[in-house]
């Protein structure tokens, strides 16, 4: 009898990694900011309700990674050989049984916190079969726009979450603006998979035309950093720290072009604090 439960209790820890393995690259970039943008876009947020946003969250990016990730397992061979389909953890139609399961367990947990949820779960859902099933990561203008519209949904939807029944004025121009943001400093996440996208012929804005795509990064992060500060009225003090540090992101971009500097400028890029400024900035 314990010899079972401790082969049992191995085998679901092995089932909970290949999980946590299907979303671990975007913990830092995805996760994280998401959580703190809820926690300061939501009028009143509840501090008990942090677990909730993070499982919110986690469920739809472990159903998008399912999604995308047997799209074309062999690429991941090369390039990300310790993700659950290349490194044998589990087989391409069993992790899309996965990902089907968890269409209505994203939608019925959404339901729990009112229509608003449930409609950002769905569109969610919806961008994300146009993104892998129908081919919108192939070209990277349709990349950038269904990415920063299905970011924006996950920001939308784990503000609610986070303790409001729908987003007020205030909060909708929060994820307004973290849209446009995203939209057009998006291709931050494509240097460090530039080698990848070259080799399957991925069409990107950093294969295309790789010297302007870095120097919209540089002249971009800063200067959304510094119009945000203006919109949000924060202080000087904080305008120059946030715009400082903006500075320094895109500057990488720039200055460090290896692949590993490319992918720590990456996590500095998504987890930077220019998208997510304080909601009390907007009402002091």
């Amino acid at each position: 009898m314990l010899s079972q439960a401790l082969d049992s209790g191995r085998r679901i820890r092995g089932h909970i990694m290949t999980l946590f393995l299907f979303t671990k690259s975007d913990v830092l970039t995805t996760l994280l900011p998401v959580t703190l943008f809820a926690l300061a876009n939501a009028p009143h947020p509840h501090a008990t309700r942090i677990l909730a946003i993070i499982i919110w969250i986690w469920i739809h990016l472990l159903k998008f990674d399912i999604s995308n990730q047997i799209q074309d397992p062999e690429e991941d061979k090369r390039n990300k050989p310790d993700r659950p389909l290349p490194a044998g953890r589990i087989t391409a139609q069993n992790a899309a049984d996965v990902r089907w399961l968890l269409v209505p367990v994203c939608l019925v947990f959404s339901a729990m916190y009112g229509r608003q949820a449930l409609a950002f779960s769905t569109c969610f859902e919806a961008l994300s079969i146009w993104y892998n099933e129908f081919g919108g990561h192939k070209a990277g203008l349709s990349k950038n726009l269904l990415t920063a519209v299905g970011y924006t949904c996950l920001e939308a939807g784990a503000t609610i979450v986070a303790g409001t029944p729908c987003l007020d004025s205030i909060s909708m121009r929060a994820v307004a603006f973290s849209c446009a943001v995203f939209a057009t400093t998006l291709h931050a996440q494509d240097f460090k998979d530039e080698e990848g996208d070259r080799f399957v012929g991925r069409r990107t804005l950093v294969t295309l035309f790789p010297t302007f795509a870095r120097t919209s990064m540089m002249i971009g992060v800063p200067l959304w950093s510094f119009c945000l500060s203006r919109l949000w009225n924060v202080d000087l003090v904080c305008s120059v720290a946030f715009i400082a540090y903006g500075t320094v992101v895109g500057g990488r971009f720039m200055v460090y072009r290896t692949a590993s500097a490319d992918k720590q400028s990456c996590k500095l890029y998504s987890v930077s604090g220019f998208r997510k400024l304080k909601r009390f900035s907007a009402d002091s």
